[in-house]
């Protein structure tokens, strides 16, 4: 309902970029152009300065970019107030997710929210943490879950549930028959990793560089980009590594690889994560109330 010409507009000014606005709009970057020319032919004036490749509000742009704050928010109060009297749920969200939770988690929580409200389209886009983390403050998702802490501090963070990561090797390894080592025993051997940016790594790193003598010791053989070539590897028998144990459910029932707990124990959070001044509508609310649920259902099920 919103003019489209605002819309474009309100992005380029956020992101102070027409490239990043035309992904997060899904436009060309000609069209964006033209629908801010459009808007800047409505008022007689620039809104931006262009100057070596760079741009910038005028004084006129921040004007209008102010009133496109306020149009906005008045809007999205306006949507929620009449679904909030219709009852009606509907609408379209993109979600980010790390590899590890879209694989292993979101599947059950997005299939049973689909489930309940069938007018919600869901769009999930899939990178690892530092990804994510990017889409939400370029604003190109509405809400990204995590697997590693976020350092950005203009943005929501909240704690969806704990993950527990546990050695795993083969079988056949010396370690197998081990319930529990310390890492020291782990790091004698080649270690598989995931790759940089992964928040599996960083919290792996953060982990090892809180123990004496280990981050040195670490001998990194492989480098890979998601959780199911991290445990092909070690089946071969070309490693050990550490992992989610929620990515091993499978190959601990068919007994293709063991699971070896740390000590000290290794957890981290899964986090939700979004902008906090996003124009929530009833949508967004409720996709973060039904996750908030699921979370804390399955932490009374694990017995945390």
């Amino acid at each position: 309902m919103a003019d489209r010409r605002l819309q474009v507009f309100h992005n380029v000014a956020r992101l102070l970029s027409f490239t990043k606005a035309a992904e997060t709009l899904h436009m060309t970057q000609p069209a964006v152009t033209f629908q801010v020319r459009q808007l800047e032919e409505h008022f007689n004036t620039r809104l931006f300065d262009r100057t070596h490749n760079r741009i910038s509000l005028t004084e006129a742009g921040r004007v209008v970019y102010e009133y496109a704050n306020q149009i906005f928010d008045l809007y999205a109060d306006m949507e929620n107030a009449v679904r909030e009297m219709t009852g009606e749920i509907s609408g379209a969200l993109t979600i980010g997710a790390s590899t590890t939770i879209a694989e292993y988690m979101l599947p059950t929580l997005l299939g049973d929210f689909k489930e309940k409200y069938p007018d919600v389209s869901i769009h999930l886009k899939v990178s690892n943490t530092e990804g994510v983390v990017s889409m939400v403050e370029n604003n190109t998702i509405d809400l990204g879950v995590v697997e590693a802490p976020v350092s950005n501090k203009n943005l929501v963070v909240e704690n969806c549930k704990d993950d527990h990561l546990v050695a795993i090797v083969p079988p056949t390894h010396p370690l197998a028959g081990e319930r529990c080592i310390h890492v020291k025993q782990l790091l004698r051997y080649p270690f598989i990793c995931r790759e940089e940016g992964s928040g599996t790594r960083e919290v792996i790193a953060d982990y090892l560089d809180h123990l004496p003598g280990c981050s040195e010791n670490l001998r990194i053989a492989m480098e890979l980009g998601s959780p199911e070539s991290v445990k092909g590897a070690v089946e071969a028998g070309m490693g050990v590594s550490v992992v989610s144990r929620a990515t091993i459910q499978k190959e601990l029932r068919l007994g293709s690889l063991v699971a070896v707990n740390l000590d000290p124990p290794l957890r981290r959070p899964f986090s939700f994560v979004h902008q906090k001044q996003k124009f929530r509508l009833r949508v967004m609310e409720e996709l973060l109330e039904f996750a908030r649920s699921y979370c804390r259902n399955h932490r009374q099920r694990e017995g945390e």
